[in-house]
């Protein structure tokens, strides 16, 4: 009789993170006996995977057969991607639910730092995660407490360094790849200027960020923390074609609805680069909606302070309403955010909210969170050698322990396996 050979794991990389967690994740899998492939869609993605790779040069139109005949062929099994929102990734995806192929989405963490959101299927509003707050409680009673954080080193230079580097690599080498267009919005170049720009204005920014804090630290104030234009977050899970659109939305809801003693603050994004000036934006519309004197724009500050401080909290979908929630503060959510569940977060209209905010319910959102950090989160970052490596090491128990991320195929197989083992112990009684 054949001996029985188990099924083994076949893993196919997509697009991950600049930088070489990729890579350095699937040199691990390869030396635990697991066949590795990788399809390059430009330039930056080949410079972080210097190994064997087929690079996919065609057109949009013909990548869902591209990509059919390639996981057929190599028997693909797993599919690893960073951002489930990509047209690439979308189609992908797509085609490998056809195929019954599991595919593992990673994203930056739902809570940060110390975290990375790792999921199978999809994140953010793809997450599989249910908001039926009566099954995250029945769920967390066997689960538990919210593990305590590995504390993980984060470099902004590190994350320039390998964004640089890879968009480099993309700029350079584009005429290989002559159909490949990113997912991000407008031009690599422009966005390169905006941070010359950013950090040309520097100087002036801290200037003014001091006097803000101190008029913030005076005041009575709701928070609106703005997210980046070009997150999917605001483009695929949210209700508005821009940032600018929600801040427009925001502030006249506040200015016909908030109380006359509070104030709005608005801070931007660490990471937004645009050429426009968002406290000009702020003071136009302030003025148009005579509530000048009550709404403030900072550009840097402790935001989990100026969360806990805060009156309530109002986000599109950001992550940063959990340092919010954390602190029981009340939290408004306008798009589709993964914690925005009914006891948790403010639940109606935004007019309402800035009257009598609903302060969320601290043992929902501690089941929430045990709930989260079990299925949706592992520990580690990209902004450190240390933090991917913690990151790598998270991820290979996730992959291999936990039953949402173990093909059905693989499953069944690793079943027929424990069931021969236990009628050999059964029939010779060791």
């Amino acid at each position: 009789m054949k001996p029985y050979t188990p099924l083994k794991r076949r893993f196919l990389f997509l697009q991950g993170p600049p930088g070489p967690f990729f890579w350095l994740l699937g040199q691990q899998l390869a030396e635990r006996g697991h066949p590795i492939f990788r399809i390059n869609f430009n330039g930056g993605d080949r410079a972080d995977w210097p190994g064997n790779a087929t690079n996919y040069r065609g057109n949009t139109s013909g990548w869902n057969r591209f990509f059919d005949r390639y996981v057929t062929d190599n028997k693909i099994t797993d599919i690893l991607l960073f951002g489930d929102c990509r047209p690439l990734h979308q189609a992908a995806h797509g085609m490998a639910k056809l195929r019954g192929i599991s595919i593992h989405v990673f994203e930056e963490g739902y809570i940060r730092p110390h975290w990375v959101t790792m999921e199978p299927d999809g994140v953010n509003g793809h997450s599989r995660l249910s908001r039926d707050p009566e099954w995250i409680v029945k769920q967390a009673a066997y689960l538990p407490p919210v593990p305590v954080p590995v504390p993980i080193t984060a470099s902004f230079n590190r994350r320039m360094h390998d964004a640089i580097r890879y968009y480099a690599a993309d700029c350079l080498n584009r005429w290989q790849y002559p159909f490949y267009r990113t997912h991000r919005p407008g031009s690599i170049l422009a966005e390169g200027g905006g941070w010359l720009l950013k950090f040309a204005r520097k100087k002036l920014h801290d200037d003014i960020n001091r006097k803000a804090l101190g008029e913030i630290a005076r005041s009575n104030y709701f928070l609106f923390p703005l997210q980046l234009n070009s997150d999917y977050q605001i483009r695929t899970h949210s209700p508005f074609p821009s940032m600018r659109d929600a801040a427009i939305y925001v502030m006249e809801s506040f200015a016909f609805h908030a109380s006359e003693r509070v104030k709005l603050v608005i801070k931007e994004h660490p990471l937004d680069c645009e050429y426009r000036s968002w406290r000009r934006f702020v003071n136009k519309h302030a003025r148009r909606l005579g509530i000048e004197g009550r709404v403030i724009t900072i550009a840097g500050g402790d935001l989990g302070k100026m969360a806990r401080d805060s009156l309530g909290m109002v986000t599109v979908n950001s992550t940063s309403g959990t340092l919010g929630l954390s602190a029981g503060t009340p939290v408004f959510v306008l798009g589709s955010a993964i914690y925005d569940i009914p006891g948790i977060t403010h639940q109606g209209q935004l007019d309402e909210f800035w009257p009598s905010p609903q302060t969320p319910n601290a043992y929902l959102y501690d089941a929430f969170c045990r709930v989260l950090h079990t299925r949706c989160l592992v520990s580690g970052g990209f902004a450190s050698q240390s933090a991917i490596a913690t990151l790598i090491e998270s991820t290979l128990m996730r992959l291999f322990d936990d039953p949402a991320h173990i093909p059905v195929k693989v499953d069944m197989d690793r079943n027929i396996m424990d069931q021969a083992a236990a009628s050999v112990i059964s029939a010779t009684g060791t």
